[in-house]
């Protein structure tokens, strides 16, 4: 079962979208391993975004993550990196289809809602950013067979 990060970020969460998105996982068959609400601290986001240090958007990723609370998910399921970024959209909602979520939900070019690992690698390392291997469920839904096929599931 794959696993992967998604955050809510803190423009997801002011506008109080974060049930309408958690829904779309979930309608998708993505399960929920882990979830916390909290606000990311400084020190947090300069590791979570240590790969764009030198980057010239850093600074202001920096103060825009730290910004309010977020969302903080596991979610796993057989495909889940792949899915979850086809669900997100491109980086911005004015590039991202209709349909997506930063397409039907976004439009600036510095606040796109929501982040999720782009690899099984970033996926790996960021989920142990945000949570201990004992905070993550491994569980099976009643509908799991209904979803993927039993060989799947």
């Amino acid at each position: 079962m794959e696993r992967t990060l998604i955050i809510l970020k803190p423009d997801c969460v002011q506008r109080r979208l974060m049930g309408r998105i958690i829904q779309r996982f979930e309608d998708k068959g993505l399960t929920v391993a882990a979830a916390r609400l909290m606000q990311i601290s400084r020190e947090l986001a300069e590791r979570h975004y240590a790969v764009h240090v030198d980057k010239p958007f850093y600074p202001g990723l920096l103060d825009y993550i730290t910004s309010g609370p977020v969302l903080v998910m596991v979610l796993a399921g057989p495909g889940a990196i792949a899915i979850s970024r086809k669900l997100m959209g491109k980086t911005f909602g004015f590039d991202a289809e209709p349909g997506t979520i930063r397409g039907d939900f976004g439009l600036s070019k510095t606040y796109n809602l929501i982040h999720g690992s782009d690899s099984p690698e970033s996926a790996a390392t960021e989920i142990a950013i945000y949570f201990q291997p004992e905070e993550i469920l491994d569980y099976s839904t009643a509908d799991a067979t209904w979803i993927n096929k039993p060989s799947e599931a």
